[in-house]
């Protein structure tokens, strides 16, 4: 009997012992997994050096697109300065819509999702 409930004791222990080791492992994987997406997240903003080839191709002729310099076009704002006015996170969707501006000399123009991602990375780069 006491045989028994020694190896009925050192079974559970034995368990215990393996369930806290699935359950460790469990929960390091869960933050791995936490890693990855947080990971993700920052390799979904985009590369702000193909948004500096975007705003060289298509914004230059008007807008200052670096950190100094003024604008070409005295009306088209410093993209140094977009970030002082709102979020430049907000132009995301009028950048995938297609911009419309009141003065007639801004040409209408439409970005795919990585395009507005890149451009915005590289339009974050500019507030530092």
């Amino acid at each position: 009997m006491k045989r028994n409930l020694i190896s009925t004791v050192g079974r559970f222990a034995g368990c215990a012992a393996l369930l806290l080791v699935l359950v460790g492992a469990a929960h390091a994987q869960g933050d791995k997994a936490q890693g990855s997406k947080t990971e993700d997240k920052t390799n979904e903003r985009g590369n702000p050096k193909l948004g500096f080839i975007l705003a060289k191709e298509h914004c230059a002729r008007c807008h200052a697109i670096e950190k100094f310099g003024a604008s070409p076009l005295a009306i088209a704002p410093p993209f140094r300065d977009l970030h002082l006015r709102y979020p430049v996170e907000d132009l995301a969707e009028s950048l995938g819509e297609g911009i419309r501006t009141g003065h007639p000399t801004m040409p209408e123009f439409r970005f795919d999702p990585d395009q507005i991602e890149n451009f915005i990375a590289y339009l974050k780069t500019l507030e530092q």
